[in-house]
């Protein structure tokens, strides 16, 4: 019996330790930490030797930087993006400019020379160089990285094996609090024993702590590799002093970084009024579209327009006019556009360096010549792509109108988002003024009828510029003039006429007018016969309004188109509002 017994017994005895063995077997594999190592390459998706990848204050971003001769470079969209968007390129001529209060520091690209109006400085690299871009879309131009510093308050490390870089800006600094390592451990992928390593660290070195969970801690190492380590591994890096080293700090003393803009300012509401001179002729005018005004204080004759795509101009200045107009202590900001000549195509003209510095020179010595106070912009209908090289050229022309004492205001579409090309606020930071033309809501071609500057459409005007123009900058522009609306069948036509002829027109077809308060304008309509007719009218009540929202956000004041289409009481509801 003893002998039957006994191998049933061997047989459970083996049966327990095979079970145990295998229990045992998987705990430790369970709990063993992972030997595994990350495809360093990979993780940082560097697909090529000169590669460089870019850790942005504690994230890996998406776009990489380059290793070329030995001196590290940005694609200029990346630096655009995340560092310094005022860097321009001018593809035709082959050049990288930049803009400062007093001078624009020029590139040839490819060389290592850079240019100021003191001279030239050798880098010792290329500046500014073409390559293929590496997500093979084609040619990039790539910026030398100590290059960009030069203008720019960021602080970058580079590290090997494999290539990359640290960059921290004001905008992605570093987080996180300081810890040291408590002994030689690794740093893995994700938080759990069984995530593959992506470094080794050891005791004593410093790390930040980017994000603290139950057992694991996110973290980013001194070489700059973000992982995780277990926080049983983590001391406060705060008490000896042994933590990680500080944050490289931007260079003290460059005058190229945050340089001083000192614009020109008026100690007084502007009250701007377009006077439209389309010849010589007009120039005669003046008298009479100023007899019932008040409290003008700048006028602005539309005398300049660009004729060809080399930068010429017309001009119907006139030293008599500008004379007359200082005698009734008036300034006058002459206004150059660039859409009377249907011909011009301004993307041509503005984006060549050599024709915008031919533009410049013409307009500054007109203005001398003529005895000119200041400048008026009125560029519209820009392309996406010439918004770039329009705003180089407001950069560009600051510098001598600063130099000069020559007022320079930019005229600008209520803000919408097909306009933000325009760059509004560096508008603001080059230019004088930035005017908001607070009008043409519903225009001649608008789907449907409506008002010319409804109070919402002018706020919000207003409201947008202000985010992005010091509101001391800004000056909104009220339309003198009515749109009268005719809906006939399918067709819907209007016609724009002065403050007068509007009250005329309903007068004539006894138009009954009521005050719409989400216009804020009186509105009346009639129908008749086949014609139904609809008028919003701009009068003294709709420009009081509009007077009261400028008021509310302290703005530098108000501007007009155009002289002689408004009625006399006007100009007491102006005075008004620049007595306030």
């Amino acid at each position: 019996m003893k002998k039957k017994i006994i191998p049933v017994i061997i047989a459970v005895v083996l049966i327990f330790f095979t079970v145990a063995v295998s229990i045992g077997i998987k705990l430790v594999d369970k709990y063993s930490y992972s030997k595994e190592r990350v495809d360093l390459e990979e993780y940082f998706s560097i697909s090529s030797k000169d590669e460089v990848a870019i850790i942005l204050g504690d994230e890996l971003a998406e776009e990489s930087a380059r290793l070329m001769d030995g001196a590290y470079y940005f694609d200029l969209a990346t630096v655009h993006k995340y560092l310094n968007d005022r860097f321009y390129e001018d593809k035709n001529e082959g050049l990288l400019l930049y803009t400062l209060p007093t001078d624009t520091v020029r590139v040839e690209i490819g060389s290592c020379v850079y240019l100021t109006k003191d001279g030239e400085s050798d880098m010792g690299f290329p500046i500014a160089r073409y390559a293929e871009a590496m997500d093979g879309s084609g040619e990039a131009l790539y910026v030398a990285a100590d290059y960009v510093k030069l203008f720019t308050g960021y602080s970058y490390e580079t590290f090997t094996a494999p290539n990359r870089m640290q960059v921290y800006t004001k905008e992605y600094g570093r987080g996180g609090n300081e810890a040291v390592i408590a002994k030689d451990t690794a740093v893995r992928y994700q938080g759990g024993v069984k995530s593959p390593i992506l470094t080794d660290i050891k005791k004593g070195d410093g790390v930040v702590v980017l994000e603290k969970m139950e057992k694991w801690s996110k973290v980013k190492t001194q070489d700059a590799f973000i992982g995780y380590v277990e926080n049983k591994q983590l001391e406060d890096g705060t008490q000896d002093g042994t933590g990680i080293e500080p944050q490289p700090q931007e260079p003290e003393g460059n005058a190229f970084i945050n340089p001083e803009f000192v614009n020109i300012s008026k100690p007084y509401k502007i009250n701007l009024a377009w006077h439209a001179v389309a010849g010589t002729a007009g120039n005669d005018t003046l008298g009479p579209v100023l007899e019932n005004t008040k409290g003008i204080n700048v006028i602005s004759p539309t005398w300049f327009a660009l004729t060809n795509n080399e930068g010429d101009f017309s001009s119907f200045a006139s030293k008599d006019y500008v004379e007359r107009a200082h005698g009734m202590g008036l300034e006058v900001w002459g206004l150059i556009d660039n859409f009377s000549n249907p011909d011009v195509d301004t993307y041509e003209v503005l984006s060549y360096t050599s024709k915008r510095a031919y533009l410049i020179e013409a307009l500054v010595n007109t203005a001398l010549e003529y005895g000119l106070d200041g400048i008026n912009i009125d560029f519209e209908g820009l392309s996406q792509d010439t918004g770039e090289h329009f705003i180089q050229f407001i950069r560009e022309l600051s510098i001598p109108c600063r130099e000069k004492g020559i007022v320079l205001s930019v005229d600008n579409y209520v803000p919408m988002g097909y306009t933000d090309h325009y760059n509004r606020k560096e508008q603001g930071i080059f230019a004088d003024y930035v005017i908001i033309m607070g009008y043409d809501e519903h225009y001649n071609g608008s789907p449907e009828a409506g008002s010319v500057a409804s109070i919402g459409f002018v706020e919000d005007g207003i409201r947008k510029t202000v985010e992005e123009v010091p509101a001391q900058k800004v000056i909104n522009a009220v339309p003198f003039y009515t749109r009268i609306w005719k809906t006939e069948g399918a067709s819907l036509t209007s016609e724009a006429v002065g403050m007068d002829l509007a009250e005329q027109f309903v007068s004539n077809h006894s138009i009954e007018m009521r005050w719409d308060e989400e216009a804020c304008q009186n509105y009346g309509e009639t129908q008749e016969g086949g014609v139904f007719y609809q008028v919003w009218l701009e009068d003294e009540h709709s420009i009081e309004a509009k007077l009261n929202i400028m008021q509310k956000y302290n703005i530098a004041g108000v501007a007009a188109w155009k002289l002689g289409f408004e009625k006399a009481a006007i100009w007491d509801v102006i005075q008004n509002y620049l007595n306030q």
